[in-house]
């Protein structure tokens, strides 16, 4: 065998092998029990609704969009993308998986615990409870 040719053979061969360690993926993001199992003190009435609309609209939609389906402005350079807050996965999320995690943060998402009081973080969990899907 041409030794170019067995230098092409031996290039495709680790390419193969090491495409798995390139391909991977952040691990699913879970809320630790304690914090799923939170429930929500801030009743979901419209001025609380309206609230975290403005806050979703200064914090959330240049990530997020408009409509919370991950594709807001600054989506394309973020890796990985934005969670779409309609989709039923998210909607399925409890309210204290869903506070805790914008309260932490997970790069490339900020945490919005020292930038935001909790009732305010509570108000943009019932905000995003209304992107679901119609």
């Amino acid at each position: 065998m041409k030794t170019g040719i067995k230098k092409g053979l031996l290039a495709l061969l680790l390419c193969a092998c090491m495409q798995p360690a390139f391909a991977q993926t952040k691990p699913k993001w879970v809320a630790p029990a304690a914090a799923n199992n939170r429930k929500n003190p801030v009743a979901a009435n419209a001025t609380v609704v309206s609230q975290g609309k403005t806050l979703y609209t200064t914090n959330c939609v240049p990530c997020h969009g408009a409509k919370g389906k991950g594709d807001g402005a600054a989506a394309a350079a973020l890796n990985p993308k934005p969670a779409d807050h309609s989709s039923m996965a998210i909607q399925s999320e409890s309210d204290g998986s869903l506070f805790y995690k914008m309260s932490e943060g997970r790069n490339p998402m900020p945490a919005y615990k020292a930038m935001l009081t909790e009732p305010q973080r509570w108000a943009l969990v019932d905000y995003i409870r209304t992107l679901k899907k119609k």
